[in-house]
């Protein structure tokens, strides 16, 4: 029988997931079937259950649920447990497995499509919410010089430094009026692209060469105009959806897909 996954969300008409992951079935002749299914923002747990009582083998999750995802897993990785959140689940014999592939399918993004190095670097995440506590971690191992966590309400951003590495000189905190320097690269994990905002940055923000990066894709956002218009290279976050979908893909399937291909066929489309 085809192994059926899903992606759970809501909304969730808008995910590209099914394309990605029937691309990569292909892509490896993995017999696989993958939907998008909108849960109930009340009822999550029980269209999980339904889900996988029909024989669905893993899912992922997206917005809102994460969250409520993470305390419904029965067993949790590391990277998902440093995260709080999970966007990978897995149903086996031993119960749920409870992964978050977002921090890897960021660096991923990074290192292999973008070029860009980690190590040394100093780094500027903007947001303290769960795009960004997904990416912490993550981040952290590729050892940059520092790591600073800005946020509207800077409480918000002290706390999630000092949770994620209470003893680590790399990783702080604080508000916009804070920041201090320029930065190699600054990452937007806000909801602000959303809106079609721009946060509170300084023009100054940006180190020689510095990357923007937008965790939102498929539009230009005033994140990326802001930056562009002064002199540092953009990406959007294409790169990081297909990326922590191939890290979820080899968390079902035990192979890992390539990406170059589909990330082309998303940009033509």
């Amino acid at each position: 029988m085809t192994d059926a996954y899903a992606v759970f969300g809501n909304p969730v008409a808008h995910s590209k997931s099914p394309l990605i992951h029937a691309a990569f079935a292909r892509q490896t002749g993995q017999d696989m079937h993958y939907a998008a299914l909108l849960a109930p923002l009340d009822g999550f747990a029980e269209a999980v259950a339904a889900f996988r009582a029909a024989g669905g083998r893993g899912a992922n999750v997206t917005v809102p649920f994460k969250e409520q995802a993470f305390s419904l897993a029965t067993r949790l990785t590391a990277r998902a447990r440093a995260a709080g959140a999970v966007n990978t689940l897995r149903f086996d014999a031993d119960g749920m497995l409870g992964d978050n592939t977002d921090g890897a399918g960021l660096v991923a993004d990074l290192l292999g499509n973008l070029g860009v190095g980690l190590a040394g670097k100093r780094i500027l995440l903007m947001g303290a919410g769960g795009a960004a506590r997904g990416v912490v971690m993550p981040l952290l191992e590729q050892a940059p010089a520092s790591l600073y966590i800005v946020n509207r309400t800077p409480d918000k951003a002290i706390s999630l430094a000092r949770e994620m590495a209470a003893d680590s000189a790399i990783l702080s905190g604080g508000g916009y009026d804070a920041l201090d320097g320029r930065f190699d690269l600054v990452i937007n994990a806000t909801a602000a692209s959303l809106a079609g905002d721009l946060p509170p940055l300084p023009a100054e923000v940006f180190a020689a060469d510095a990357l923007a990066y937008d965790m939102m894709y498929g539009k230009d956002t005033p994140f990326l105009a802001f930056a562009r218009a002064r002199g540092a290279r953009v990406a959007d976050g294409l790169g990081m959806l297909v990326e922590q979908a191939a890290a979820a893909f080899e968390v079902w399937r035990g192979v890992r897909p390539l990406t170059a291909p589909v990330m082309r066929l998303l940009r033509e489309a």
